[in-house]
């Protein structure tokens, strides 16, 4: 619980840092730069592909028949809207999660190791592929999930506990391999995981529910479609932001426990040098010592 807490306030404060600021930034751009092309190119044709969709359904006709009788037919301009919204979302929230874990990460981890652990090793158990690799599986993985729970997040409990957890178990697996990709040998990294599994789970899930802040501007773009050029660059960033102080905190956590562990090592090659040779193990080498001198004790010094 100490090296969480103390790995907490440190990413917090580490936030707060002009170079950190300015990282949070470079996905922005590039994802903006991306939304603003595919709406400029695909917004209207997306929108009224899938309001062709909802009237030709007789069960939604129906429906819409209803919401007219019951005064409020003007909500059927826009539920196409938000339903590309909603499809566009979590889409945009797992390119916003691998443009951090390619640009980002290596950054930050790079930082916090030569401010806080510039003595510490670099046994570069992993590698750049490896990680793309590793962040490319999580990645489509948490894509299927999301996508296939989107029908569960109109269950209002739903929405609070499904997003977030899939966020966090996400964060887990691509900040912990790439906070110890660089520092940590393979087998060093696989205690770590073994070790520190529940503790490493716990801030995924924790940064998943801060990653679920930016819910309220998607539920603002929800209700006020016309802004939603203007609200998918803030929501991505806050997104990015939450990214960067994930990194940092896995960096310093995973990089703090990297340390005791090698510390431990040592420590107990230490105590086995320094281990007293029992007394049996004595008299079987002063026995094997006279047999290779003929049975002769060696002549004794002052």
């Amino acid at each position: 619980m100490t090296l969480l807490l103390d790995s907490f306030w440190r990413s917090v404060v580490y936030c707060l840092h002009p170079r950190v600021i300015a990282l949070s930034f470079l996905p922005l751009l590039l994802l903006v730069g991306m939304a603003l092309g595919l709406g400029y190119f695909y917004w209207e044709p997306a929108v009224d592909g899938v309001r062709q969709m909802l009237e030709s359904s007789d069960l939604l006709n129906s429906f819409w028949a209803w919401l007219q009788g019951a005064g409020v037919g003007q909500l059927k301009t826009v539920v196409a809207p938000l339903i590309v919204i909603a499809v566009v979302t979590p889409v945009l929230v797992v390119m916003s999660l691998l443009v951090v874990a390619v640009l980002m990460v290596p950054s930050l981890v790079a930082m916090v190791g030569e401010r806080r652990f510039s003595n510490l090793q670099r046994l570069r158990g992993g590698s750049t592929l490896g990680s793309l690799a590793w962040s490319l599986g999580s990645v489509l993985l948490a894509l299927v999930a999301l996508i296939a729970s989107i029908p569960l997040w109109l269950v209002p409990p739903l929405i609070l506990i499904l997003p977030p957890l899939i966020w966090g178990w996400l964060t887990y697996r691509v900040m912990a391999y790439d906070a110890l990709a660089v520092h940590a040998s393979k087998a060093e990294r696989q205690v770590l995981f073994k070790r520190h599994r529940m503790s490493l789970l716990a801030m995924g899930v924790m940064t998943g529910y801060l990653g679920a802040a930016p819910s309220l501007v998607w539920a603002s773009g929800a209700l006020f479609a016309a802004a939603f050029v203007i609200l998918v660059p803030v929501a991505i960033w806050i997104y990015t932001l939450v990214f960067a102080f994930s990194s940092l905190w896995f960096a310093h956590y995973c990089l703090a426990a990297l340390e005791r562990l090698r510390a431990e090592s040592v420590s107990e090659a230490a105590t086995v040098v320094a281990e007293p040779v029992p007394v049996g193990w004595q008299d079987e080498r002063n026995t094997l010592h006279s047999s290779s001198n003929g049975g002769l004790e060696p002549p004794s010094h002052p």
